[in-house]
């Protein structure tokens, strides 16, 4: 394994801790401001416990590439190739449900998960995860 591999899943983590602390802090601010029905809908709680609870997974998806295992890295790689197109559907939907502030909040999630997919799809990684039977 590249002895970039470890620094570069280590980056990783810190991308996905700090979606996952965006996404607790974003139901925080919706229990805070649940009286505001013009900010805070049934939309931005589904979503925002989705976020957090997908952003625990992708954590334990990086201890799991961290030991070697390669689904957890494809998984990874999907993930955070796909993601941030659908942080920018939110974006763009002119009727999507969701308030101004969570369309913000989900724009810097789709960057952290396009940052997440700059590091995870560098050869060093690619090299590292190779599908069994085949050649570097």
């Amino acid at each position: 394994m590249d002895k970039t591999v470890p620094a570069q899943l280590g980056l990783i983590r810190k991308l996905f801790m700090a979606v996952a602390v965006l996404a607790v802090a974003t139901l925080v601010a919706a229990a805070l401001l649940r009286d505001r029905p013009d900010l805070v809908n049934w939309v931005v709680w589904v979503r925002g416990g989705a976020v957090a609870l997908a952003s625990l997974w992708l954590l334990s998806l990086v201890r799991q590439a961290g030991r070697g295992r390669r689904s957890a890295y494809v998984r990874i790689r999907v993930i955070s190739a796909l993601a941030p197109i659908g942080a920018l559907a939110i974006l763009v939907a002119p009727d999507s449900g969701y308030p101004m502030w969570m369309k913000a909040d989900q724009g810097v999630i789709g960057l952290l998960l396009a940052g997440v997919a700059v590091v995870a799809n560098q050869a060093a990684m690619r090299r590292a995860f190779v599908k069994p039977g085949k050649l570097g």
